[in-house]
């Protein structure tokens, strides 16, 4: 089984990443539709409900809500050792949570924006990423209300895993938002004159 993942990892995954760097370099550099200017515009101030943290923490509720029914059978799965049959049915939460993200990421912007405030890179990732920190919150719950767990050892593994599969449920999510939302401010931004 070593010399298979062996000729699995040389045989696929390091032509692919060699073949995509060279589509990549090929490809070049994309070109902002609109060139930002030397001088930083002043950016007026900003009502309470447009504020960074607010706007982050309220953006995660939606993309978890539409997923956290099936975490609970997931989390069931994998910690409980229960079977898990609805592939289908995950497949269709998935593309719903896909939808949900880039939605509430690119509304957000879109306040934002008509607000004069223009620094909607790292808010739009942070935005639908910060539905990572709800899945974390649930797990503390599943923890508490479903695992017969009193070991030290047997905690520390449940909450490390737990975090790494926020971690990258964050990075996933963060990052559908982020590309969503670029490519509708190149949208709006080509449609000016």
């Amino acid at each position: 089984t070593l010399v298979t993942l062996i000729v699995l990892w040389f045989g696929i995954s390091v032509p692919l990443v060699y073949l995509g760097s060279y589509f990549a370099f090929k490809r070049g550099r994309p070109k902002p539709v609109k060139e930002p200017t030397l001088i930083p515009t002043h950016i007026p101030p900003q009502q309470w409900y447009l504020s960074s943290v607010l706007s982050i923490f309220v953006g995660g509720i939606l993309p978890f809500g539409a997923c956290f029914i099936e975490i609970f059978f997931i989390m069931s799965s994998v910690w409980l050792h229960q079977f898990y049959y609805m592939f289908g049915f995950l497949f269709i939460v998935f593309v719903i949570l896909v939808i949900t993200c880039a939605e509430i990421t690119i509304v957000m912007c879109y306040f934002q924006l008509c607000h004069e405030d223009y620094h909607w890179w790292w808010r739009a990732f942070l935005t639908a990423g910060s539905s990572a920190i709800y899945l974390f919150l649930y797990s503390i719950m599943y923890f508490c209300t479903k695992m017969q767990i009193v070991k030290a050892v047997s905690t520390m593994l449940f909450f490390g895993y737990m975090f790494l599969i926020s971690l990258g449920f964050f990075l996933v999510t963060g990052t559908i938002g982020f590309v969503s939302t670029f490519y509708f401010v190149e949208l709006i931004y080509s449609s000016i004159k």
